[in-house]
């Protein structure tokens, strides 16, 4: 079966994929540790101190435990749809790979980046994450890629080199 050297993708960004960017970013790493021992630990004295404490602590460690499992998903995805809403997200792109790189068209604007370009790509649930910086990335939600998703994974392992794939 011959490899394929080209893709091309029509890119419509959604808020849940701009919220499942942002909730990788917020959650991993020490992060991501320090959240979930500060819930878990939130959890074990709310259940434990219940009958010992008053309506202030248990108020309290109520909200410690929801703080990162609650109210940060929430605003982070409150976040997603006004970034969503904007007028550069709105608007569709178009991206093209070939084994140079990949040109990035959104309206009458084009732009060519180099593979060289890429620090990092990422693979998370439903989302790549191509960096060209640690602030600046593209995504290539699943539903985009379609049935070409392993074929494209191919492609970028072919392309790139091993350390600056993550789960690809």
């Amino acid at each position: 079966m011959a490899r394929k050297e080209t893709f091309q993708f029509h890119i419509q960004m959604k808020a849940k994929d701009l919220w499942k960017f942002s909730m990788y970013h917020s959650n991993k790493g020490y992060l991501g540790v320090f959240n979930v021992l500060f819930t878990l630990a939130s959890l074990y004295l709310l259940v434990t101190k219940w009958s010992d404490t008053g309506t202030a602590y248990r108020l309290m460690l109520l909200v410690c435990a929801m703080m990162f499992t609650v109210w940060q998903p929430g605003i982070l995805f409150l976040k997603a749809l006004k970034q969503a809403g904007n007028d550069r997200l709105k608007a569709a792109m178009d991206m093209a790979f070939d084994k140079k790189g990949f040109t990035v068209s959104q309206g009458d604007q084009s732009m060519e980046v180099t593979w060289d370009q890429v620090t990092r790509v990422a693979r998370i649930p439903g989302i790549y994450i191509l960096y060209m910086s640690s602030i600046r990335a593209y995504l290539l939600p699943d539903q985009i890629l379609g049935d070409e998703k392993e074929t494209f994974a191919e492609f970028l392992r072919e392309v790139l080199p091993k350390e600056r794939l993550k789960r690809v």
